[in-house]
């Protein structure tokens, strides 16, 4: 079996939530001072992120072009840090690279009309293609972070959303599930 079947075989979690579509505006800005902060390299591939997944806020554009696989249902942590939201992924980008236009995952939160909101992104590295002991990959200058839950490494950016905890937090407090199917949502730690 591939290594991308064997991921996805241990973490999809079958959630039935139809075929949402988002009509989000896509008017949020990620906060200058904290991209700028980064540095100019940084803040242009930030730019280049927003640019290659623009047309993903509708929902069946994304799905359309890949990120079709619904990867776990709405994620919040059980600690209070937030929420992510569901992944969608794209399983032929989990080839144990990560590329600034290319994320293997999109997020997306649920909103109260029942449509999904397009919030961040997230790079992962299965440990298959990286070993877990192994120096952390990085991208924009971050270091992944180990989640072993999935047994992969991973690195959010809320390019979409604003999040008090950072662009590249793992966790944002201002997603949630609330709107989401009961059924369709999970509390872990990530």
């Amino acid at each position: 079996m591939k290594p991308t079947a064997t991921l996805l075989a241990g973490i999809a979690l079958v959630a039935g939530c139809g075929e949402p579509v988002s009509t989000n505006t896509a008017d949020f800005q990620p906060r200058a001072a904290e991209t700028q902060s980064f540095g100019a390299e940084v803040s242009q591939q930030l730019a280049a992120l927003r640019r290659v997944t623009a047309s993903f806020h509708d929902f069946k554009t994304g799905s359309a072009a890949g990120w079709s696989t619904q990867i776990t249902p709405c994620m919040t942590d059980p600690g209070g840090a937030g929420g992510m939201g569901f992944h969608y992924g794209n399983t032929g980008l989990i080839d144990g690279t990560a590329s600034v236009e290319k994320p293997q995952l999109l997020l997306y939160e649920p909103e109260q009309n029942g449509r999904l909101r397009l919030v961040a992104v997230e790079y992962i590295i299965p440990y298959t293609f990286h070993a877990r002991g192994a120096a952390p990959p990085v991208l924009f200058g971050q270091q992944f972070a180990q989640v072993d839950a999935f047994q992969l490494w991973g690195l959010h950016a809320w390019v979409w959303k604003d999040n008090p905890s950072g662009i590249f937090a793992p966790w944002n407090p201002q997603v949630n599930c609330a709107n989401a199917n009961a059924s369709a949502t999970l509390s872990m730690s990530h």
